[in-house]
């Protein structure tokens, strides 16, 4: 069957986060996003505790986002892996085995992370240089073993004694998405990256300056930092109203790295109002800023207002079943 018609723009990805939703539930919005079109899904990474939620799920992020590689078709789908809950080699393995089963739909995001609840786990928690330092290690690390190499490696973080990953992926291997938006994680993106997932609100000011110190970044490797893809979550409400208080609020709980944004530019931060105009204000957004992918971030809605939001938001008009619509 022939594809439905596009409502053109960008291609959108969606982020189903902060353990909002029990397992079946994500599991019925992430193959409705599929029907509708959208380029990815990302869910829960590698959160091991969360306080606020009381007694709710806390799922991890790696077996859910398998889990869902497996009850869907065609859709990718990743969660993000912080640096300090995995082994280098190890990490390699598990998403060259991924990549193994589910080719082509594999999204690999990392970064340095910062729970302080994840200390009670045991999960180790240095300081944010030591976390820059050991991203750093563990992606060349991961690079070289999905390019089939032996690897014999002795960093301040990071060892590998003739590990080795079979099969190796070697061209199927996912591009490697880097988020952040600090100079010193910044030269990490442009050491490692395929993508920089830019963690800021989508406002062009803030992003060009960060923009800039890649730039620079890029420069001293000889890379062309225009060859960097650029993703974004952007917290979006269709059918919200910017100056509604409560949505204010809800924008400031999902996204408290943002606490600096004064409340005069949540009007340009916040994708919201009726669905022709968040749609047109995403693909504004994408066009202003170079994104290849934009990812609306639809963290706290419940599963009927997730539902609406993907419908209103939806690259392909038409709802098609996802045994026949082949993209």
């Amino acid at each position: 069957m022939s594809a439905p018609p596009a409502r053109g723009g960008p291609a959108l990805g969606v982020a189903l986060v902060w353990h909002t939703w029990p397992f079946e539930v994500l599991l019925d919005l992430v193959r409705h996003a599929e029907r509708r079109g959208y380029a990815a899904v990302f869910v829960d990474g590698d959160v091991s505790c969360i306080p606020s939620l009381g007694e709710a799920d806390v799922l991890d992020g790696w077996t859910v986002s398998t889990a869902l590689l497996a009850h869907t078709e065609r859709i990718p789908i990743g969660s993000i892996r912080l640096v300090h809950h995995w082994n280098a080699a190890k990490l390699a393995q598990a998403v060259a085995t991924q990549v193994r089963l589910f080719p082509g739909r594999v999204r690999f995001l990392a970064s340095i992370g910062g729970q302080p609840a994840d200390r009670r786990f045991g999960l180790p928690l240095p300081p944010v240089a030591d976390r820059l330092a050991w991203l750093d290690e563990t992606l060349g690390v991961v690079r070289a073993l999905w390019r089939g190499e032996e690897v014999h490696f002795q960093g301040r973080f990071v060892r590998a004694e003739g590990a080795r990953v079979r099969p190796a992926p070697g061209a199927a291997a996912p591009p490697i998405a880097v988020g952040g938006r600090g100079r010193r994680l910044l030269e990490v993106v442009a050491a490692h990256a395929d993508v920089w997932d830019v963690n800021l609100p989508p406002l062009p000011e803030r992003v060009e300056a960060a923009a800039a110190h890649l730039a620079e970044a890029c420069e001293r490797r000889g890379r062309d930092p225009a060859r960097l893809g650029r993703s974004m979550w952007i917290w979006a409400r269709p059918h919200g109203d910017v100056e509604d208080p409560a949505l204010r609020a809800a924008y400031r709980r999902f996204n408290p790295w943002y606490a600096d944004v004064p409340d005069a530019e949540l009007q340009r931060a916040i994708p919201a109002g009726p669905p022709e105009a968040c749609r047109a204000r995403i693909a504004q957004i994408a066009r202003e800023l170079g994104l290849t992918l934009p990812v609306v971030d639809l963290s706290g809605c419940d599963a009927d207002a997730a539902r609406r939001a993907l419908d209103a938001l939806a690259p392909v008009e038409s709802r098609v079943d996802s045994t026949t619509y082949s993209a």
